[in-house]
């Protein structure tokens, strides 16, 4: 299995940049990993004034299924307090328009980019798994664990066993790091983890949105046309710092890194979640009111390393839980 995150090896007399971490073999320039479906296929944020896609480690592009997806019907987002609903069905102009067209027009040299792929079988999995092996993207991330399609989605996501079967069937597909994106919405997440772990995942994206819904008072009717949609933003921050605490315990002795992720919406959002296990962080509904957040995050971060005189990302990961062994703070 690939290592968690380690700071990049850089010659003797240059010492590597605080914020340089290697994920699953990969080095990423920031911790930062800009989630999929949030930010297209890594050129929706560039025409915003300041925005640069170096100011992420990673770009995980949008969600890609083998042929085109129309996607769910109206209304497809929705605004709660703290958050906010999306159902947008994973709509995306199939695997090959992505691989053949979109890919090509992406410049490699500013960010790593990581293909997303939803399928609605095992095979379909292993399909997408073997045409984005012949690409350019630095890895692949599973999404076994979308709320709002009702095929696939959360049937894989949330059956241990289907889970593996999908990690499994990737893995034969693909030598590229493979990250699988666990949902929250199981009984048992750290479970889950493990066989996916056992199955061949280089890397845990945690979590994926929580189910939710929304009712218009005045009509009696959902709001979100699929009845159902994936709650993200602030709202769910506490709940899934605590998933990644519970996955890192099983995935920490396998070296088994993870990209935390759920509600981040600061620089301190971030650093808990380095704190609780993860080895870099997923910024996603934060971006929609402040496209610039990655950078803050970064700046931020480096502050904060500096302050306590850490040398690097990778020093912080999974701290918390020795500081609370030890019972003593956080340094």
């Amino acid at each position: 299995m690939s290592s968690a995150a380690a700071v990049v090896s850089q010659p003797a007399e240059e010492a590597a940049p605080p914020l340089a971490v290697e994920l699953c073999g990969i080095p990423l320039a920031s911790p930062v990993v800009l989630l999929s479906g949030c930010v297209g296929f890594g050129e929706e944020y560039t025409r915003v004034d300041g925005f640069d896609n170096r100011d992420a480690g990673a770009i995980c592009l949008k969600g890609t299924t083998l042929d085109p997806r129309l996607g769910n019907p109206a209304h497809r987002v929705c605004e709660t307090p703290c958050g906010m609903l999306n159902s947008i069905g994973l709509q995306n102009p199939g695997s090959r328009e992505v691989i053949d067209r979109i890919l090509p027009a992406l410049d490699f040299g500013e960010t790593r980019f990581f293909a997303n792929i939803a399928g609605a079988s095992v095979g379909e999995y292993e399909e997408l798994a073997r045409r984005f092996d012949d690409s350019p993207v630095d890895a692949i991330e599973i999404n076994i664990s979308c709320p709002n399609v009702e095929e696939g989605g959360l049937i894989f996501g949330n059956d241990p066993v289907l889970s593996a079967r999908v990690v499994e069937a990737c893995r034969r597909a693909t030598a590229k790091p493979l990250f699988t994106k666990l949902s929250p919405n199981q009984t048992d997440v750290a479970e889950n983890a493990r066989l996916c772990i056992e199955a061949g995942t280089d890397g845990l994206a945690v979590v994926n949105t929580f189910v939710g819904m929304a009712i218009d008072v005045e009509t009696g009717r959902p709001v979100i046309g699929a009845i159902r949609a994936g709650l993200s933003g602030p709202a769910i921050k506490p709940l899934a710092l605590h998933l990644v605490y519970e996955v890192h315990r099983v995935a920490a002795p396998h070296g088994v890194p993870i990209i935390g992720q759920g509600g981040i919406a600061g620089v301190d959002d971030a650093i808990e979640f380095l704190l609780a296990g993860a080895s870099a962080v997923g910024i996603g509904t934060a971006l929609f009111h402040d496209p610039l957040i990655g950078r803050r995050v970064n700046e931020g971060l480096a502050q904060w390393l500096a302050r306590r005189g850490v040398g690097g990302v990778a020093q912080t990961a999974g701290s918390m839980r020795a500081a609370a062994a030890d019972g003593g703070g956080a340094r």
